[in-house]
Formats: structure tokens, C-alpha cells, sequence
């Protein structure tokens, strides 16, 4: 499996200067400071442009709890009333952010943390109240990422690393998903750069068998994704990320990886780690 492919090899390739990694971590990876000290380390290895996007990890759960404001979930999912947006908001953007942020310059990235506020580069709606009112949670459309403006940043040097905060240009700042952050700017970037987009988690990948890290899916394409859906080989929470991967696959990302946080830096060296989404792969 050639997790790149040759035009988007680091050496000896013109296009190299057109490289974009997208790559999203979640809270299993910011909750552990020595998995989050070697993927930042790997991640400032890797060569051609980068943007971070990071999830809130268990601070802000934390965070709430102590100020006696008591987390709402459903489905998976955080109703952000106002009192909790004003905790996500600190924590995101604030804490995990600057953290990160800090990190990076150590290793010599020269990273600036944002949200999606700063610079107009992410612009959200209130999701709609329907059965369920999610409260101050922004959904992003295909006119929400600011290209011009993100791609000026990147060129002139720096590393973007978004926290799942956008805003709605009416001077509310909405808490957003931080998978749907990451697919969404791949897809915007694809436009201007070889774009690939990364998801890294506590898992190898997609698994046949979720207890069995030995089962890893190396490959998947659409096709086969429809048979495995069809099978319940994959089902409930993987669902919603591969359906973006694939959606941003059709719309010009080249290639979609799912794979552990510890295995990033084999990326470097075009070896192959985690599931490789692709239109052919």
C-alpha cells in the first residue's frame, strides 16, 4: 500500500511545495501527555505544509464538573448550552490550544492556534433546533472555510492549529466538531494544494473486529466500504467519519488515512500505517 503515491513523495518530486497534510487528533492523544509529546514531534517532521485540528479531550468534562456544571450528552454528543460554551471555549481554544501551540515551537514548528474567528477562516450556522436543541453548536457548509485567507497564513510560514471553536459572523462563537473542522478545510484546500487529510486515534484504524488490533482494513474504497457497511463490519461511531472521508474524497482530497497517533511518523518515510481511504485504493 503506497499511502502517498509518487506526486506526493517528499524527494525528488516538483510538486512537494504543494503538499498539504490535514490532520486531526482527538482527546485520547491531548489526554496523554507522552503520546501527545511524540505525535507533535512526528508531526513536525513531516515534510510540505500542515495544519493541526484538535478535539478538547477530557479537560473540558473536567473543567465543567468542578464549576458544578453538569455535562450533557446525547448520543455522543455535547449540548452546548451557554454556560458550557463559555468552559469549551476556555479549554479548546485557550488551555489545549496554547499548549499545543507551545509544544510545537519547541520542536521548532512555527504553529499560531486559532479558531475558526480569528482571520474569518471558519464561519458556522446555529444548528437548527429539530427534535433535539444542541444549543451554541455550529454545522459547517461548503462555504464556511476561507481558503484565500488560510492559504496567505500558510505561505507565509506558519502552522495553523484549529481548536473545534468557529464563529457565525454575527459575534457568536459556536462550538463545532472537530472531524467535521478537519473535512471541511481538506475539502476548501484540495483546491489549492495535493491535500491529503489524516484522523488520528487510540485505534490502528478501521477494524473487522474492534477488540482485535490484528484485523486491521489496509485499504478501502468506495466500493468496498459498501459491502462492509452492508456486513456491520462497520457500523455506529465510525460511520459519520468515513462517510466525510469519502465525502471528501469525491470532492478532491487525495487520499483519507485513519490510523493510530503513534504510527504518524512512518508517514514521513511513505511506509504504510492505518486504513487508507482512497477512489482507488
Amino acid at each position: 500500500m503506497d499511502i502517498i503515491g509518487t506526486d506526493l513523495s517528499q524527494e525528488g518530486n516538483v510538486m512537494t511545495d504543494r503538499n498539504l497534510y490535514i490532520i486531526k487528533i482527538g482527546g485520547n492523544v491531548i489526554d496523554n501527555s507522552e503520546n501527545l509529546y511524540k505525535f507533535l514531534k512526528d508531526f513536525t517532521a513531516l515534510p510540505g505544509y500542515k495544519i493541526l485540528v484538535h478535539g478538547g479531550g477530557k479537560v473540558a468534562t473536567q473543567l465543567s464538573e468542578t464549576l458544578g456544571i453538569e455535562p450533557n450528552m446525547v448520543d455522543g454528543r455535547r449540548i452546548t448550552d451557554i454556560e458550557t460554551l463559555r468552559v469549551v471555549t476556555m479549554v479548546y481554544a485557550g488551555l489545549i490550544n496554547k499548549n499545543i501551540v507551545a509544544q510545537l515551537q519547541r520542536f521548532g514548528n512555527n504553529a499560531i492556534g486559532l479558531t475558526g474567528a480569528d482571520g474569518n477562516f471558519i464561519k458556522a450556522k446555529k444548528r437548527p433546533v429539530k427534535t433535539i436543541d444542541y444549543g451554541f453548536v455550529g454545522d459547517i457548509d461548503e462555504n464556511s472555510i476561507n481558503p484565500e485567507n488560510l492559504n496567505n497564513l500558510i505561505s507565509a510560514g506558519f502552522t495553523p492549529v484549529f481548536c473545534a471553536i468557529t464563529h457565525d459572523g454575527d459575534g457568536q462563537l459556536l462550538n463545532t466538531n472537530a472531524d467535521t473542522i478537519a473535512s471541511a478545510l481538506a475539502v476548501a484546500m484540495a483546491k489549492v494544494y495535493i491535500t491529503t487529510l489524516i484522523y488520528c486515534f487510540e485505534k490502528k484504524g478501521v477494524l473487522k473486529d474492534i477488540n482485535d488490533e490484528g484485523s486491521l482494513i489496509s485499504d478501502i474504497n468506495p466500493e468496498y466500504y459498501e459491502e462492509l457497511k452492508i456486513q456491520k463490519i462497520i457500523h455506529s461511531g465510525m460511520l459519520p467519519k468515513l462517510d466525510n472521508a469519502f465525502t471528501a474524497i469525491s470532492s478532491g482530497v487525495k487520499a483519507v488515512i485513519i490510523g493510530h497517533s503513534d504510527d504518524l511518523g512512518k508517514l514521513k518515510h511513505n511506509k504504510p500505517f492505518g486504513t487508507l481511504l482512497s477512489k482507488n485504493a
